[in-house]
């Protein structure tokens, strides 16, 4: 398995038979260089979203059109971008599992908020949510944008995943102090990813006070487009 940091919150997946790109935020992300977006959708599957801010759709039904990939996540916002353009993917809800070829993809709660621009007009897109992707014999909890919640413990005693990636820069989401409380409280991870974080001046850049938080716990600090080997 390669987990690829895109940068901010986006991702690329490598598992089982897929290449899944989650909240593939390409155009506009600071730090994604524009000489490299097509690393970043080289032989990709199938797109993953969990919530429709800017920061996470933005080209998203471009993109899927132009390169024929279905989208798949919180049910009113995958008609939103299918209306848009995007290839039908599943449009689900929480508590929904997915099969992407050897993949298993569910939908779980997260804690934020969730809307779109459509035009000029804000538009309800649907709750926020989180992933859990299970294949290559792990599983994965991937929070999307939330703060620490009561869920956690669920999610965690029924899946038991052992990857976390998990949103971390504060202002708009759990900070690094947070993300490790959640992590220690609720899950078993042996792995934690964070994300979410040194794209804007507003959020933190290190994350030291994670890894402090987690010992006997490896924490791994992504680089855009460098592959992390699981």
């Amino acid at each position: 398995m390669n987990i690829i940091w895109l940068g901010h919150g986006s991702f690329r997946l490598e598992i089982e038979d897929q290449v899944l790109l989650i909240d593939p935020w390409l155009e506009g992300n600071p730090m994604m260089p524009n000489d490299r977006q097509a690393e970043a959708l080289e032989g990709a599957t199938h797109f993953l979203m969990t919530h429709g801010h800017f920061d996470h759709v933005t080209g998203v039904a471009e993109l899927a059109a132009k390169h024929d990939l279905p989208v798949s996540g919180m049910f009113e916002l995958i008609n939103l971008l299918e209306a848009q353009g995007a290839p039908a993917g599943h449009a689900f809800n929480k508590g929904g599992t997915i099969a992407l070829g050897g993949v298993e993809v569910s939908l779980v709660p997260a804690s934020h908020s969730a809307g779109m621009k459509v035009g000029d007009r804000a538009v309800y897109a649907g709750t926020e949510c989180g992933l859990v992707i299970r294949g290559d014999g792990h599983c994965i909890y991937f929070s999307g944008d939330t703060t620490l919640m009561a869920d956690m413990a669920w999610i965690g005693d029924y899946y038991k995943p052992d990857i976390g990636m998990l949103c971390a820069g504060g202002y708009y989401t759990m900070d690094m102090k947070m993300a490790a409380y959640a992590a220690k409280t609720y899950f078993d991870f042996k792995t934690v990813i964070p994300m979410h974080y040194r794209t804007f001046p507003a959020l933190e850049q290190s994350a030291e006070d994670l890894a402090a938080g987690l010992p006997g716990v490896t924490v791994i600090e992504p680089q855009v487009l460098e592959p992390i080997k699981i």
